[in-house]
């Protein structure tokens, strides 16, 4: 009798365990599905700066002033030209309950980002808190605060062109195409975080 309520026992925690591992690997399987479902692209450069002087109302090297010029060639001369902006990044979660699909929202935890500069791999960063895409089908801007000396990547240019290529990005006339993200995704799961299997570039003309 003990020995068949010890068999009993066993088949049900067995059966507990496998009911158990069935809904982990559904879950596992749609978080995974969830994740690769996400779609990214490039929108636009605000509040960008040159060491402190903000380009946005700047169209071209005329619209600075002797005093910037002045600052900006003594920059230039002892190795440093730094530069601030915000990057706007677009989401999409195409996974709004169409086609039979579960509606899910996903919560982005991380992007472990390297921003490339006409195509020169620069600075890497990060979200500075979760965001959540929601399951609409909707575009969800997500900051991404950037900062770096483009004198240590692009030097040998020189000064000139160097102005040229900051007011191409956050000048008037200004724009993200001459930018891209190298990117690995993780979203929070009831599993857990989950990264993104492979990094990918993002560009501003289309969802990747």
């Amino acid at each position: 009798m003990t020995r068949r309520i010890g068999l009993i026992g066993i088949t049900f925690l067995f059966l507990v365990f496998f009911s158990v591992s069935c809904v982990s690997l559904t879950e596992l399987a749609s978080s995974l599905a969830q994740l690769q479902r996400l779609k990214f692209k490039l929108g636009s450069v605000e509040g960008f700066s040159l060491a402190g002087i903000p380009l946005s109302h700047k169209a071209s090297l005329n619209d600075f002033t002797v005093q910037d010029g002045l600052k900006l060639a003594q920059l230039f001369g002892s190795k440093k030209l730094p530069v601030e902006f915000i990057l706007n990044v677009v989401a999409i979660n195409p996974n709004d309950g169409s086609s039979g699909k579960v509606k899910t929202a996903a919560t982005l935890s991380g992007l472990a980002a390297r921003l490339l500069v006409d195509g020169q791999p620069t600075i890497y960063a990060d979200l500075e808190r979760p965001v959540e895409i929601p399951a609409t089908g909707q575009e969800t801007v997500i900051p991404l605060r950037l900062t770096l000396d483009l004198y240590e990547f692009f030097a040998s240019q020189g000064l000139d062109r160097l102005l040229q290529l900051a007011l191409a990005i956050g000048g008037k006339n200004g724009s993200s195409s001459r930018l891209a993200l190298d990117i690995q995704p993780k979203v929070m799961t009831p599993l857990g975080e989950i990264k993104y299997p492979e990094r990918i570039t993002i560009v501003d003309k289309e969802f990747r």
